[in-house]
């Protein structure tokens, strides 16, 4: 049984992307929503990081409501940071940024040079302990509060597989964070998948096609736009990682706005389904482009408490910033201009 909605208008569909320890930003958005709007959830869709809040956020509601849900969210994300045997990350000295540790960047040194097969041969991954003992798989399945699509990418094809409410496993959810430097594989059904951030990050579609809410809000955690150019290798071949995450999105985004686009031109008379449907979803953002911009990439395996509280008030802030400017645009329009930012 679902939970009981509040009201058709004020449904909301959300797109929650990836980005490790940088996820604890949409932890914030989703507690300060769960807490001051009366929005109800219908699906999330959800790769990596953006996956276990996707999943975290089901099984709280399902366990004790929107209250239930942001305990279990807080009990996820400070259960990770917890998860990690030794300190990852300082602060440097102005106070304002953080960075991981000489020891930490010396492991990650090493997954250019070893397989995590060479590094890691039995298969370690504290999340996997962390999410079994969290989440009642068994009952999401049966009983999920939510529509779930939890992105997964086949290692030999490519091809994008979306987990749904009633497919959920610990493997399926372990895949969507696959980053394949560091972790085996993840087998399901026979076949191989890695991070769903190669295929989508996060899918939009199932939404638009799924979801009876006319209303999408997409959480993002990688910046927009970057406030340098890149010029030495490192940072070159990061920022090159990092745009190869984001292209799927980007591309599916612009067909959304080229497609709203077409559909507008059409007389009224001549739109058909796919034309009133693109017409009548809204589209929203939540973001902090400028504050993600100043972090290093290398920080999104900053495991670190303090780190993860900070990324989660950010979340806070800007879904509170959000709400009060364009939170009354729910069910009637959207608050962002899909063609100026994406088209």
């Amino acid at each position: 049984m679902r939970l009981k909605r509040t009201s058709a208008k004020r449904r909301i569909s959300l797109a929650l992307q990836g980005g490790g320890a940088h996820g604890a930003f949409t932890w914030g958005v989703l507690d300060y929503l769960l807490e001051a709007s009366d929005l109800d959830f219908e699906g999330v869709s959800g790769t990596s990081a953006g996956a276990m809040n996707a999943v975290v956020l089901a099984d709280g509601l399902l366990k004790g409501g929107r209250d239930g849900a942001r305990q279990a969210l807080a009990n996820f994300w400070r259960a990770v940071a917890g998860s990690v045997p030794f300190e990852v990350a300082v602060r440097t000295l102005d106070g304002e940024s953080i960075t991981l540790t000489p020891a930490m960047k010396m492991m990650m040194g090493w997954t250019s040079l070893f397989s995590p097969y060479e590094l890691n041969p039995f298969d370690l991954n504290p999340l996997r302990e962390l999410v079994t003992s969290m989440v009642d798989f068994e009952r999401l399945r049966s009983n999920c509060p939510l529509r779930l699509f939890i992105a997964a990418t086949a290692a030999n094809t490519g091809r994008l597989r979306l987990f749904k409410e009633h497919e959920l496993t610990p493997d399926a959810l372990l895949a969507s964070a696959c980053l394949p430097s560091i972790h085996h594989s993840v087998e399901i059904d026979g076949e191989p998948y890695w991070d769903g951030g190669f295929t989508a990050n996060p899918a939009v579609f199932p939404l638009f096609y799924e979801c009876v809410s006319r209303d999408i809000l997409l959480v993002l955690i990688n910046p927009l736009r970057h406030r340098e150019t890149p010029r030495s290798a490192e940072d070159i071949r990061t920022r090159s990682r990092e745009l190869g995450f984001s292209a799927n999105f980007l591309r599916e985004m612009r067909m959304f706005a080229h497609a709203r686009e077409f559909a507008g031109e059409q007389p009224w008379w001549a739109r058909g389904r796919l034309e009133r449907r693109l017409l009548a979803t809204n589209f929203h953002l939540v973001e902090a482009s400028d504050e993600m911009s100043k972090l290093s990439s290398d920080t999104k395996l900053a495991a670190h408490g303090p780190f993860l509280e900070q990324l989660c008030e950010l979340g806070r802030e800007r879904a509170r910033a959000w709400l009060r400017r364009k939170g009354r645009f729910v069910g009637s329009k959207s608050s962002l201009e899909l063609a100026g930012l994406f088209g």
